[in-house]
Order: C-alpha cells, then structure tokens, then sequence
C-alpha cells in the first residue's frame, strides 16, 4: 500500500535523531526565536499559543504547520525584553499547562467521587 507509516505522525524517530523540541533563535528581531516542535500539530500548536498569550512579558506567540502530511509545527515567539527568554516562557507555559491538567484531573476525580457517594445512597435505598 502506498501510505505513509501510522506511527510516523506521533512517534520520534530515534534511529534519525529526532528529538522532540528544536530551537533556534532569531537573528533579526531580538528576543526572539523559533521552535519545531515535532510529531505535533494543530492541538498542541494553539495550546501553547494561548497559553504564552497570557504571559505578560510574551510580545508575540504564533505557529504554523507547514503541511497536513508534515508532522511538525513550528512556533515563533518573541519576548518584551531582553531578561526574558523565548525558552524561558515556553518552559512556564508548559509549567503552567501541566498545572491545569493536574488540577482538571482531580477536579474531575472528586467529581466521579461525589457522584458514585451520592448515587450509591440512592440505590442502597431502593433496594432496602
């Protein structure tokens, strides 16, 4: 068949040297840079975007995906001075979405425990 591998869009290729964040600064505005992100798309891409527009020292955040069949993205930003560093918002961005999941995750979890308690009442009742 003449189809690309499945896991060709998700999994780093070792044997190539692939690793999953490169980054190279820019030369012509300051304070900022590039980033390819790869085997990511769309998702990640305006995860990230959202997230670094939120920081208020973060000037511009953008990416672009280049093709539906390239499976890599890559990310511009540009900080407000020179004390802070495109890697830098970057690494807090990831920080911060990490805590917000981890704060989704269990938020949920009580959620499922609250339900299961007070529906557990309800069925012990019916059926005494």
């Amino acid at each position: 068949m003449n189809a690309p591998e499945r896991t060709a869009a998700f999994l780093l290729d070792e044997d190539l040297g692939e690793v999953k964040i490169e980054y190279t600064a820019d030369t012509k505005v300051t304070n900022a840079g590039t980033f390819k992100l790869n085997k990511e798309d769309h998702t990640v891409g305006n995860l990230f975007r959202m997230q670094l527009l939120r920081d208020p020292s973060v000037r511009f955040a953008g990416y672009y995906h280049p093709h539906p069949l390239v499976h890599f993205l890559n990310m511009k930003i540009q900080t407000n001075n020179s004390t802070v560093a495109p890697v830098e918002v970057l690494s807090s961005a990831i920080e911060d979405l990490s805590n917000e999941t981890d704060h989704l995750t269990s938020q949920f979890q009580e959620a499922i425990d609250t339900w299961k308690r007070e529906n557990d009442t309800e069925m012990a009742a019916q059926f005494s």
